[in-house]
């Protein structure tokens, strides 16, 4: 398969435990992407990981888990593709490299790395009900900001096909 062929990639990250609002809104956000074809990497563990995939799998999408241990068995029963790093939370390094843009969905500690780190690489960062940041005392529209479900991945994946010219233009 060219590279052009090659499928998007939508990292979606949120807490390992989320409120039912969140829940919904990653299923959702799992439907949508399912529905446009897009492949989601996440966590693969529970909490906003378990609800994409959920959503993921009701519209017959792929899902890749990218576990911190060292167990296959600890992903989440929505996940297809499980893999076993033994990374720790150093595994969300290779969650946000692994996809063209990321969608935030809430999120503690945990998430504000995996934001921190695609926006350090250039990787566009959508958010549902996440962080915010401020620098010297401004606002920090890094992060760009999303109202519901649809318009979050409608923006990843523009964002992602985006980048993905701009990947042929420069080879």
């Amino acid at each position: 398969m060219s590279r052009q062929e090659r499928k998007i990639v939508i990292g979606v990250i949120g807490g390992g435990q989320c409120t039912a609002q969140e829940a919904a809104l990653a299923e959702a956000v799992g439907r949508e992407l399912a529905k446009r074809g897009a492949v989601i990497i996440c966590g693969g563990l529970g909490g906003v990981m378990e609800a994409v995939c959920k959503g993921a799998a009701i519209e017959s999408g792929l899902t890749i888990g990218v576990l911190p241990g060292d167990s296959l068995l600890s992903a989440n029963p929505y996940v297809h593709i499980p893999i076993a790093t033994g990374l720790g939370e150093a595994r969300n390094i290779v969650i946000v490299k692994s996809a063209q843009t990321i969608i935030a969905i809430g999120g503690d500690y945990g998430t504000l790395s995996e934001i921190a780190f695609a926006l350090k690489h250039g990787i566009p960062v959508i958010g549902l009900n996440t962080w915010s940041f401020s620098r010297n005392g401004r606002e920090d529209n890094s992060i760009i900001r999303a109202e519901d479900a649809v318009e979050a991945v409608e923006k990843a994946i523009a964002l992602a096909k985006e980048q993905k010219r701009c990947y042929r233009a420069a080879q």
